[in-house]
């Protein structure tokens, strides 16, 4: 929708420029600087739209509490584990992790009122995958496994934001991290609702019934 709205933006933009150039030629200034003005607001009010909505791309809308990925933990050693994770888009991959605990990482964006009547709304990107020591010195000395597990957006919207007027259309943008220990063999749902991500151990499947 955010799209669309910004294509028609940027058609009425340019068809007031050309109508400012027929007033021109007719030597009709007032009406020229007149409408050159609009093309001009047009047309920019056009290019922030798609500039928000190209950085929104990659990015899922979040109306409530949503599964982000499963993720299936397997030991193979003291501190090392495989992590298998199933991503809702249905992608799978498996990440060599060292540590106690399995920590995951994301960033929320949250939209004002304005940005929700146009289309936009509270959305999420994960951002990557890692193993964490519960020891400190561990933390700074043992092997470290930190994976990239999200998409880059095709354009940053936070620094877009900070050179354009867009603080009509953002609420806050901010990172959130979750974690649990991941020494003990399970699968785990990696849960993302508008204050952040959690982790909760699923129940284990229940066994087939024997004959």
């Amino acid at each position: 929708m955010l799209i669309a709205v910004a294509a028609l933006l940027g058609i009425l933009g340019l068809a007031a420029g050309f109508s400012a150039f027929g007033a021109l030629a007719q030597a009709r200034l007032f009406r020229f600087f007149f409408r050159a003005l609009l093309s001009l607001v047009l047309l920019g009010a056009g290019t922030v739209l798609a500039f928000v909505s190209l950085g929104s791309q990659g990015m899922l809308a979040l109306t409530k509490e949503e599964t982000a990925a499963r993720i299936k933990l397997m030991p193979k050693g003291p501190q090392r584990y495989d992590a298998t994770v199933t991503f809702a888009d249905g992608r799978v991959e498996t990440y060599d992790i060292a540590g106690d605990d399995i920590y995951v990482e994301g960033h929320i964006v949250k939209w004002t009122p304005l940005a929700n009547m146009l289309g936009l709304h509270t959305s999420y990107r994960l951002d990557r995958i890692a193993g964490r020591y519960q020891s400190l010195e561990q933390e700074n000395t043992a092997r470290r496994t930190i994976y990239s597990i999200g998409t880059a957006p095709l354009i940053d919207l936070v620094s877009v934001g900070r050179r354009l007027p867009l603080g009509v259309l953002f609420d806050a943008e901010y990172g959130s991290a979750t974690y649990v220990p991941g020494a003990q063999p399970g699968e785990l749902e990696l849960k993302v609702s508008t204050t952040g991500l959690l982790l909760r151990p699923l129940p284990p499947a229940p066994e087939a019934p024997r004959t």
